[in-house]
């Protein structure tokens, strides 16, 4: 076969082998797969790149009986939901978009810990909390805990549909920012409010009722107020008249002295009469954090108790000089132990509930009622008995009685 030197290589199959065709054999080109300064090297520690990592993360890898890897394609609604939740603080709002759905992405933003990182948080939670309300949080229990407020005072106020908010134990003052937002129109659905041994004066009082005694807003459906352990005085107390829904209210371990005046006081203003028996309201077991938020407020609570406390190495060094630090130590801690202790056992409760003057009361005045038919019944019993007894007795005895005055017989009659 004659081959010109115009045409490239001819290859001819012969009996299923494809050989080269040429006038000089070893003018046949040699094909190789790479050339000869060709290296390789294997990349196993390097990182993937962003993309790349993205793009696994539309794929669920597992493995079948046989132990080899195999992986599925993600539905177009998770792939969906990863990128809204990746991005959770760019959405405008989520008004319409179904609850059932909102749960997941809410989730699916939990995972990300859109809702602890401090750039993020604010936002991603006023996105949730503006479409679904008390859904995301009803109740939330911050009880001793001022830390966590101190931290996260910009991701509370985005809670605008809270029906309990228990911050007992905080040390607030008088002047802490919270206050502001309890007080605002974002928390008008509060109905209970924990907010004892909190350092509050009749000063902080007089703050907190302002908007509802000037602009009638704020806290206008408080049903239940704790202002246990504060320095309040009967000044102070009258600030809460304009609470006009106010059902029960808790003054345990105030300035406040229980006479008859201060009863007066509650009956005329504010239709309400003391307690014989501490109302279970104000046990604090009721009151917990409830909604889709809870486990980030676990969350903020662990990475608070994380972050680093300060170096005090040069005074803990000399304390263990003179061997005092575990001495100390346990002094102090036995010390503030008793006197929690202490100072529960000493606080003597004094709640107040509201009594319905129509007719119908609470369970408590229901108490209190029944505890009065039964006295004057025995009244009556003792009476009868009397009775019966000076009809026997001799006519001495029978003298002497008659000799009392009718005040006197009326309180004898009375016991």
């Amino acid at each position: 076969m004659y081959v010109s030197e115009d045409c490239g290589a001819v290859y001819v199959r012969e009996k299923g082998e494809l050989r080269y065709v040429s006038a000089n054999r070893n003018d046949a080109p040699q094909h190789r797969l790479f050339t000869r300064d060709f290296s390789f090297q294997l990349c196993i520690d390097t990182l993937p790149s962003a993309s790349h990592t993205k793009r696994r993360n539309h794929f669920i890898f597992t493995y079948n009986k046989e132990g080899s890897l195999r992986y599925t394609v993600k539905s177009l609604f998770d792939i969906s939901l990863q990128f809204i939740a990746d991005h959770i603080e760019h959405v405008d709002s989520l008004v319409g978009f179904p609850e059932q759905m909102a749960d997941k992405l809410f989730s699916a933003a939990e995972e990300r810990h859109k809702f602890t990182e401090p750039h993020t948080a604010p936002r991603a939670l006023q996105v949730f909390c503006e479409a679904y309300g008390e859904l995301v949080l009803r109740s939330l229990c911050l009880r001793n805990r001022n830390h966590l407020i101190s931290e996260r005072l910009e991701e509370i106020r985005q809670f605008q549909s809270l029906e309990c908010l228990d911050l007992y134990g905080c040390k607030l003052g008088d002047n802490h920012e919270v206050f502001k937002y309890i007080t605002s129109e974002a928390l008008a659905s509060l109905a209970k409010l924990f907010i004892g041994a909190n350092c509050l004066s009749d000063a902080g009082l007089q703050r907190l009722t302002a908007p509802v005694r000037v602009m009638k807003k704020g806290l206008e459906n408080l049903q239940l107020l704790e202002l246990s352990e504060n320095p309040i005085t009967e000044k102070g107390l009258g600030y809460l008249t304009c609470f006009k829904t106010l059902q029960k209210l808790d003054i345990s371990g105030t300035n406040v002295t229980v006479n008859v005046s201060l009863k007066g006081f509650f009956r005329k203003n504010m239709r309400m009469v003391l307690s014989e028996t501490p109302l279970k309201e104000f046990g604090h077991s009721d009151c917990k954090t409830e909604g889709w938020a809870e486990q980030v407020i676990n969350q903020w609570e662990i990475t608070a108790s994380e972050v680093p406390k300060k170096d005090y190495q040069p005074r803990t060094n000399a304390v263990r000089f003179y061997g005092r630090e575990k001495f100390v130590r346990e002094t102090l801690n036995s010390w503030s132990g008793m006197s929690d202790t202490t100072k529960k056992d000493k606080v003597v409760p004094i709640h107040f509930y509201k009594v319905d003057l129509c007719g119908t009361s609470s369970t408590a005045e229901h108490n209190t009622l029944s505890s009065t038919v039964v006295a004057v019944q025995q009244g009556k019993k003792r009476r009868l008995s009397t009775e019966e007894d000076q009809s026997s007795a001799p006519l001495s005895k029978r003298q002497s009685l008659s000799a009392l005055s009718a005040e006197d017989v009326d309180l004898l009659n009375s016991y």
